[in-house]
């Protein structure tokens, strides 16, 4: 059977909601935007498109061992943005901070998928959290200038401690995602490198 998958790290609910927020207050602004909804929002790693499932099992033990010499980290999240740029924005963004070992993985993970006839990443690899995507450009500017005021935002810190392989289906109300499988990072939370853990 084919589906449609991606490789994604999940984010905690803590984050979900801070996200959340920020989408609530430009939702009264009554732009041409379509939002993504809480449980949707995620760190996509690589997208496969339609993959035969009977490649998943072995897409698995290829990531589990191509990211056994990780240690698990910490992911800051961090201001918004848009692409492809301000004048023209199609897609709204909250920032991921610069993290060594976010793209590290990654190539990783796209050499890794490669092997099972997945091509490999054209463009440079631009972490971020994809949070609304522009319909038409009605009342865009007052949307801009409110967006801006969040571009230092701190929304919290991700610890990443395993990827997911995700089953995207496409639904009336949207794409639905469930996860098809886990897969630890190395060591997992016994030995967590990064950014210092944040108590709240």
């Amino acid at each position: 059977m084919i589906i449609r998958s991606f490789i994604a790290i999940k984010l905690p609910e803590g984050i979900k909601r801070s996200i959340t927020d920020l989408i609530t207050r430009l939702k009264t602004l009554g732009t041409d935007v379509t939002w993504v909804s809480a449980e949707k929002i995620h760190l996509t790693l690589k997208f496969l498109g339609n993959t035969d499932d009977s490649l998943l099992p072995k897409i698995k033990e290829s990531m589990s061992k191509k990211l056994s010499h990780y240690n698990a980290f910490y992911i800051k999240i961090v201001g918004v943005g848009c692409f492809p740029s301000e004048r023209r924005p199609r897609v709204l963004w909250v920032g991921i901070e610069n993290s060594d070992a976010l793209k590290d993985m990654q190539k990783d993970i796209d050499s890794g998928v490669s092997e099972f006839g997945f091509a490999l990443e054209d463009r440079p690899f631009s972490p971020h959290l994809t949070i609304g995507r522009v319909r038409s450009q009605r009342g865009i500017a007052e949307l801009l200038r409110r967006f801006a005021e969040f571009r230092t935002t701190d929304f919290g810190i991700v610890e990443a401690t395993s990827i997911y392989i995700m089953k995207s289906e496409l639904k009336p109300a949207g794409a639905e995602h469930t996860s098809i499988a886990e897969i630890p990072i190395g060591r997992g939370r016994n030995d967590v490198q990064g950014i210092e853990q944040r108590t709240e």
